[in-house]
This record gives C-alpha cells, structure tokens and sequence, in this order.
C-alpha cells in the first residue's frame, strides 16, 4: 500500500506500524505547516495552521477507519474517536467557559482509548484463527473436536 492509499483511503486493513508510519507522516507534516507558515502566509499564518490541521483530520480518520477495522471493529469506529478527539477543541469557542474542562476532558479520554485501542492493541486476525478452506471447514474454534487421547495414557472408567 502506498503512502497516498494509506491516509486517503478508508478500505482496508493497516497493523500497527503502518498506523504509526501514517500517524507520523501526518504529524510531523503538520509541525512543519505550523514553523514554515509564519514566513509563508505572514499575518495569514494563523488561518493557513487551523486549515491544515482541518485537513489533517481525513488522513487521521482515514488511518483510524482502516485500524479499527483490523482490530475487529467498524470503521465508522475509528472516525468517531478521531472525531471525539478533534471536535470538542472546535467546540470550545462556541460554549460557554464553564464547558471548557469538560470538553477537554471528553477529548483527552477519547485520545487516551484512541492511543490503546487503535495504536497499541495487536490486529484481531493474529488473535482470532480465521476458519481453513475447504468444504469441510470448521466456522470457530470451539467446533473443533476434541483432541484425540494420548494412546501412552489409559482411559480410566468413569463410576
């Protein structure tokens, strides 16, 4: 997958590392905007950063959708924490001051899941053994019959 694929498209399946490799190019594309814009955009510099931090918002929630998806979960998933991350920081102008600890502890528990859920939890296909083909394939694990005895040990009657 290439790196124009990995943070614009939202189908898929990404591991861990390409979910940090992602989040890091988006990241430090970002630092970058924010130390070059002042010499760039002059007295504009400050509505060419929240622009590109509005940007950055599809990549992440593209790199989001397609980690939830390989931990199990929907992709809608991911953009609901990318989103619970990133709105309630947009929310703060427009609520009263009294609202401002609560929104910033809505997104900051919201990174915190974000952070274990999406970026330290391994993939479910490592954890869950998908089912063999074949026409005779089993659906789960606990369908599977039981182990066959050992013939070294002897069954023992049951009383």
């Amino acid at each position: 997958m290439n790196l124009f694929r990995l943070l614009t498209d939202f189908d898929g399946r990404i591991g861990l590392g390409r979910f940090w490799l992602g989040s890091a190019v988006v990241a430090l594309a970002l630092f970058g905007i924010q130390r070059v814009a002042p010499s760039l955009f002059g007295y504009r510099a400050e509505q060419a950063v929240a622009f590109a931090h509005a940007f950055a918002l599809f990549p992440w929630a593209a790199l989001a959708a397609k980690r939830a998806t390989d931990r199990g979960s929907s992709g809608l998933y991911g953009i609901i924490l990318i989103c619970a991350i990133v709105l309630p920081g947009q929310l703060r102008p427009l609520m009263p001051i009294a609202w401002a600890p609560s929104l910033e502890t809505i997104s900051v528990i919201a990174w915190l899941f974000a952070l274990v859920d999406l970026g330290l939890m391994p993939s479910a296909r490592e954890r869950e053994p998908l089912a063999a083909d074949g026409p005779d394939a089993k659906a789960g694990a606990w369908t599977h019959s039981p182990a066959s005895r050992s013939p070294s040990i002897p069954s023992t009657p049951s009383r």
